[in-house]
């Protein structure tokens, strides 16, 4: 099995309430990038789409999708 990449893992470790101030506006970018990173090396269209859209959204309306879904199930949608 293939080593996790160390971002991904970053993530994945940190406390709910870490990634819940990671869902603000100007943080949600670090989501975007774990998306983008994550559909890279699981080779997942999805994630990586989903990433790039995130990094043109961050400001407007996904920044709120993410903290619904992480407040919900402690994970972004699409991640």
């Amino acid at each position: 099995m293939a080593k996790k990449n160390q971002l991904l893992a970053l993530v994945d470790d940190l406390p709910w309430i870490a990634k819940l101030i990671l869902c603000i506006p100007v943080l949600n970018i670090v989501w975007a990038i774990y998306r983008i990173v994550k559909g890279v090396t699981e080779s997942n269209i999805v994630s990586l789409v989903a990433g790039i859209i995130w990094i043109f959204g961050a400001c407007t309306i996904t920044w709120l999708l993410d903290l619904v879904f992480v407040a919900m199930n402690k994970q972004p949608i699409f991640a």
